[in-house]
């Protein structure tokens, strides 16, 4: 598309072309413009007359493009907002969701402010909730484990760009990393999708391994639930973020590996969203 287009054209064409596959066209269009022309939002409504040239519109429309092939829109911009802070993400990584930070509130109301607990983050991605914690509680120390090295190098990344030097990264499957270690309290996000679930299709950008877990969608959940009793003190914390049906199959599992005080937190859409254990 060589042309001048005016950024109020712009955005019309792109809020159209976005329209089947963003809840959000009108927004997703202006963010990809802003940085289009490394400007704020409110430049764009400040300015909607505001002519630009060849080289933009195209850069703009090529990112229409993928956004409308249903490419997340974090994963074109590389950065996506979670508590309060701007994350690098990449398709090495699944993009951080709002009701994570569900399961982060209910980690910090377990943690006295002055006390200095051992954390462990299964499965830590791009590194979003060990950030979280990590920043909300300095004085604990937060372990955080992926089998992915190029996930484990975003949350690296994301951890120096916040100067958050109270994190270790390491490399492994679960819990294998912190073999012979104990923590005060363990969180985990892990894949919880079954292999067959509709939603897979549209989440098709992003990594498989981080969302599907075998047919029902659990056998990550089972792993944990065994392998976290021989690395958490006693009386120490489990908290697990699921899919909103699964909780009550989640409490069979868990009860039946010895955990107590098993408990479910729904997230601000009122779903059940996080499961609570006690070791």
């Amino acid at each position: 598309m060589n042309e001048f287009l005016k950024i109020a054209t712009a955005l019309a064409d792109g809020t159209e072309r976005l329209r089947s596959v963003s809840d959000s066209p009108m927004l997703d269009a202006e963010l990809l413009l802003a940085r289009a022309i490394d400007m704020p939002r409110s430049y764009l409504i400040a300015h909607p007359e505001d002519t630009l040239d060849p080289h933009t519109v195209e850069r703009y429309f090529a990112a229409i493009e993928r956004r409308s092939g249903g490419m997340p829109l974090a994963y074109i911009s590389g950065e996506k907002e979670f508590w309060s802070m701007t994350l690098i993400v990449s398709p090495d990584t699944l993009v951080p969701r709002p009701e994570t930070e569900v399961l982060v509130d209910q980690a910090l109301q377990r943690i006295p402010v002055e006390e200095k607990y051992a954390v462990l983050d299964l499965g830590t991605g791009s590194g979003a909730i060990a950030l979280a914690i990590a920043r909300e509680r300095p004085k604990c120390d937060i372990t955080a484990t992926d089998v992915s090295e190029a996930a484990l190098g975003v949350a690296r990344e994301n951890a120096n760009r916040h100067a958050l030097p109270n994190i270790e990264f390491l490399s492994g499957d679960w819990t294998a990393p912190v073999a012979g270690r104990t923590f005060d309290l363990i969180v985990s996000n892990p894949p919880y999708v079954p292999g067959a679930h509709p939603d897979l299709e549209r989440l098709g950008h992003e990594p498989q391994m981080a969302l599907v877990s075998g047919e029902d969608g659990l056998e990550a959940i089972r792993r944990i639930s065994v392998e976290a009793k021989s690395v958490i003190r006693q009386g120490g914390t489990l908290l697990i973020e699921h899919g909103d049906t699964q909780q009550e199959e989640i409490a069979r599992i868990l009860s039946a590996d010895g955990w107590s005080g098993i408990s479910h937190v729904n997230d601000l859409a009122g779903k059940p969203r996080v499961t609570i254990a006690s070791a």
